[in-house]
């Protein structure tokens, strides 16, 4: 029997902070708007403006509960991560994609995309394993049930595209209890889902890893893995990013120990080794505690009923005009008006 594993070159630390590629940020915001979706109000809840995001800026993964708990509210749909990841287009122009092209076959453009897995998302741990003639891509596990299904669909989108329609799944199976209808399944995945089982997998004919790509070129595929290596580096170091601001949350900032110098010692580093691989990413050390503040000021003038003198002292302000200075020059407000008109909208 034919029983071949393949693996996620990348091994995950569960102790770091999961992050998504800023495209999926972009798809989903326009494809709220397609939808007709209040999507300013859905953005709004993790503190995002009403504009398309940056796709070139990483997401912080943990906002997830928070954005799909308001979008269920708002669009009042049970299951609108698997509505909205079925309208998704397939994600273009990124190195993944090219490294389907210019492989040879779908199989072995799926093999290099799980070495290079993290540059889309580090959130799940994919695996690939074949038996006879099915494949099974298992991994797709999160707390966020309308995150995943989603995610399930972008990925369900690419792999279409990728093969010229031809993939289908024949199977999906999740591992929670509770889901949306079969038939609500069948019509956005084109398959049977089973609930309740020890993996989320999407399973499918394991010919299709054979489908041979027209695109594929032996040299236009060595430049591809070369700069696909090169973006898990500069990831390694967009994780200082997360590393930082995980300190700057866990009670730094009211203790008042927070410049560079100290955050270098708390993570292992030299001062200047740190400030280089933050220039190696185009930030600094100020830049990153400047947005920490600004996003913890906001969700606290917005969610809370902190005073304005609490604020000062939890965003390590040693002064209420400092604090309003800097909150001005942030948004445009004082943060009694921001305040003001936050909750005002929520009402």
């Amino acid at each position: 029997m034919r029983h071949i594993v393949y693996r996620d070159g990348c091994n995950q630390n569960m102790s770091k902070s999961s992050s998504d590629a800023g495209i999926f940020l972009l798809m989903t915001y326009q494809t709220m708007q397609k939808m007709g979706l209040d999507a300013a109000s859905i953005f709004a809840s993790v503190n995002l403006p009403n504009q398309p995001p940056d796709k070139n800026i990483r997401r912080d993964n943990s906002t997830q509960q928070r954005f799909w708990t308001a979008a269920e509210k708002i669009s009042q749909d049970t299951d609108i991560g698997l509505h909205v990841g079925r309208q998704m287009p397939p994600f273009r122009g990124l190195v993944i994609e090219y490294l389907f092209l210019s492989s040879s076959t779908f199989g072995e453009g799926l093999q290099r995309a799980l070495r290079y897995q993290a540059i889309l998302t580090d959130v799940f741990d994919l695996k690939l394993t074949v038996k006879e003639d099915e494949a099974i891509l298992s991994g797709f596990e999160h707390p966020v049930r309308h995150y995943l299904e989603c995610g399930i669909g972008i990925f369900l989108n690419f792999f279409k595209y990728i093969t010229n329609n031809e993939f289908r799944p024949s199977q999906i199976t999740l591992s929670y209890q509770q889901g949306a209808s079969a038939s609500d399944y069948q019509e956005a995945w084109n398959c049977p889902v089973i609930l309740n089982t020890n993996q989320g997998a999407i399973i499918f004919p394991s010919a299709l890893l054979n489908k041979t790509s027209p695109a594929a070129e032996p040299e236009l595929l060595k430049i591809h893995e070369t700069i696909a290596e090169q973006q898990l580096s500069t990831l390694e170091k967009h994780q200082l990013v997360y590393e930082i601001e995980r300190l700057l949350s866990n009670g730094l900032l009211e203790s008042g120990e927070f410049d560079q110098k100290f955050i270098a010692e708390k993570l292992n580093r030299n001062p200047r080794t740190l400030r280089a691989d933050l220039q190696a990413i185009n930030t600094n050390y100020e830049k990153i505690l400047n947005q920490h503040r600004e996003k913890l000021a906001r969700r606290l003038l917005a969610h809370t009923q902190e005073t304005i003198d609490q604020i000062v002292y939890l965003t390590g302000f040693s002064e209420p005009s400092a604090f309003t200075r800097a909150f001005k020059r942030w948004s445009g407000e004082t943060p009694s008006a921001y305040r003001q008109r936050k909750q005002k909208q929520s009402n």
